[in-house]
């Protein structure tokens, strides 16, 4: 079963703490075609600057800081029946 958070507040939380998420905001959403994650950026602002960290939504729910992994080709086995040689070498003849 997954551990990851799948309520980005709770996320947000987590990683702001109580006391600073009063003062957080959403100042990017992302979904587009060319990247295939949707992203938040969620920003404080504080004394010494602004703080923003980036979270992104994974396929199966959760809300990380990471992007998930990028879908690659995968092999699989045909179950078709491979035809014997000698079949082969009869339908050419």
């Amino acid at each position: 079963m997954s551990t990851r958070e799948r309520s980005l507040s709770v996320l947000v939380e987590k990683w702001l703490g109580q006391d600073l998420m009063g003062s957080a905001r959403v100042t990017r959403f992302s979904q587009s075609r060319q990247k295939p994650w949707r992203s938040v950026c969620v920003e404080i602002t504080q004394p010494a600057g602004p703080i923003a960290i980036v979270f992104f939504r994974h396929d199966d729910g959760s809300w990380c800081v990471f992007p998930p992994d990028a879908k690659r080709p995968t092999m699989s086995v045909v179950r078709n029946p491979v035809p014997a040689a000698s079949d082969v070498l009869a339908s050419a003849a």
